[in-house]
């Protein structure tokens, strides 16, 4: 199946950061016209109306924010995130809460949300902040990476689904401008061939996407403090993920972990 024809699916686990990604999840799926799909996965079956009256109280704050929403509500039973993750591979995007500690696991991030985000198949967004921003820009950590190409891909459709601008970030190498008994490069040299390599990453995209205005930074800040300084009053931070799926001792990039723990904004953490 086409992903355009796919559901966003938002994990909850009746926590009210989980419903607040879920509210965030109907909007996002509104500005995509697809469904929204409600998962709770519950362990322990004997539970299973308690699981039911949850994300249905859910799926109605859902629809009272989105009235328009084709949604659905679906209680499971197993492991969270593994199941998310099944569920990727038939998904338009995951969202989960940064944190919860709701009835039926411990947390949504901390442990769970951190493995969707490594394993899925599909692009995640983790909730952190509030999540409400309707106005500022879509942030993108750009590296040259085939993961920062699939992330500015997400957040150019992003930002102009949002009508709003898009920032690309590109962190140097510190060492660059550290000194010490070894002769580093000249630093104008440096940061013009950075303004160039950024420039040419983002011409392909700035010609498909025309309505989108473009902000270029570039820093000698650690990435995660770069991009984290940068969302601070944005909608969305876009990171890149080089992952290859499953769950056979994968770990998430240093960069997408880091954002993940510390950004003031929704995270979209997108595979390549």
């Amino acid at each position: 199946m086409p992903r355009e024809k796919q559901s966003v699916v938002a994990g909850v686990d009746g926590s009210e950061p989980s419903a607040r990604a879920a509210l965030w999840a109907a909007a996002e799926a509104a500005r995509l016209g697809v469904p929204l799909h409600l998962l709770l996965v519950g362990d322990d079956p004997a539970r299973e109306s308690q699981a039911k009256e949850t994300v249905q109280e859910i799926a109605d704050r859902c629809r009272l924010a989105v009235p328009t929403l084709e949604l659905v509500a679906e209680v499971g039973f197993g492991h969270p995130a593994e199941e998310l993750a099944r569920r990727s591979d038939a998904a338009r995007l995951i969202v989960v809460g940064s944190h919860g500690h709701g009835a039926f696991h411990d947390a949504l991030l901390g442990s769970i949300s951190t493995a969707v985000a490594t394993h899925a198949r599909c692009p995640v967004v983790v909730m952190r902040g509030a999540g409400t921003a309707t106005t500022g820009p879509v942030i993108v950590g750009v590296d040259g990476s085939p993961g920062s190409k699939a992330a500015l891909h997400y957040a150019f459709d992003a930002a102009n689904r949002r009508r709003t601008d898009l920032v690309a970030v590109q962190a140097l190498p510190d060492a660059y401008f550290i000194p010490g008994p070894y002769p580093h490069p000249d630093r104008h040299e440096i940061q013009g061939w950075a303004e160039l390599h950024l420039a040419e990453q983002l011409a392909g995209w700035t010609a498909d996407y025309p309505d989108v205005g473009v902000r270029k930074a570039i820093t000698n800040e650690h990435p995660v403090q770069a991009l984290c300084e940068a969302a601070q009053h944005a909608q969305l931070l876009v990171v890149g993920h080089r992952g290859h799926g499953g769950f056979a001792g994968l770990l998430l990039g240093s960069v997408a972990r880091g954002v993940l723990h510390h950004a003031p904004c929704p995270v979209a953490v997108i595979r390549t």
